[in-house]
């Protein structure tokens, strides 16, 4: 999403673009359904990754430290867990 762009302006446009690229196909062969179809699926993805992951420089060097950090935390647990047949919070 863009800066100061709402959710409801993002969805908007992309269900247009969804219903013109579906408007654009009605009649065509199998293959070029295939084809918008997976042209959907990757902007789709795309949007999913950019909304996941940060995209300000500043944001983005904390979240990668979180989330070693809290990898590195649960394969201790899990080591822990697999040594004495139980979590560490079980007790």
């Amino acid at each position: 999403m863009y800066k100061n762009q709402p959710l409801v302006m993002s969805v908007a446009i992309g269900v247009a673009i969804v219903v013109a690229a579906v408007a654009a196909v009605v009649g065509a062969p199998w293959w070029l359904y295939v084809l918008v179809l997976l042209c959907l699926l990757a902007a789709i993805a795309v949007v999913a990754v950019q909304a996941v992951f940060p995209q300000e420089s500043e944001h983005r060097l904390g979240w990668w430290k979180d989330s070693r950090r809290y990898r590195l935390r649960r394969l201790a647990v899990r080591q822990g867990a697999a040594g004495t047949g139980r979590a560490r919070g079980d007790e």
